[in-house]
Parts: C-alpha cells; sequence; structure tokens
C-alpha cells in the first residue's frame, strides 16, 4: 500500500498543523464565547419554564 500523505496531514486527512492552532486558540480563549453574547438568558429560562408546564400537562 503506497503512502500518499501530503506533507503535514496525518493519514485520516487532517492537516495537523490548523488542529494545533485551533487548539492553541481554544486555550488562549478565542473560541468558546463567540455564542455567548447572543444567549439571551431569561428567554432561556422563560422557554424552559414553559416547555416544563407543556410537559406536565402532556403527563
Amino acid at each position: 500500500m503506497a503512502n500518499n500523505q501530503q506533507p503535514n496531514k496525518t493519514q485520516a486527512g487532517t492537516n495537523a498543523q490548523q488542529a494545533k492552532q485551533q487548539n492553541a486558540q481554544a486555550r488562549a480563549g478565542q473560541f468558546g464565547t463567540e455564542f455567548a453574547s447572543e444567549t439571551n438568558a431569561q428567554e432561556v429560562r422563560r422557554q424552559n419554564q414553559q416547555s416544563q408546564q407543556n410537559n406536565n400537562q402532556n403527563s
């Protein structure tokens, strides 16, 4: 079986350098909060409460 790997790619085709860079950015806190500012906590609580009430009515 011939090894047709491109430089810096794993056998599965993952770009190792890109993965290392993304891991470093994640450790630096650049990922993980990108959606936090879009979440309305009060609205989520309201929806959870409404869902719980619906579940109680259906059971």
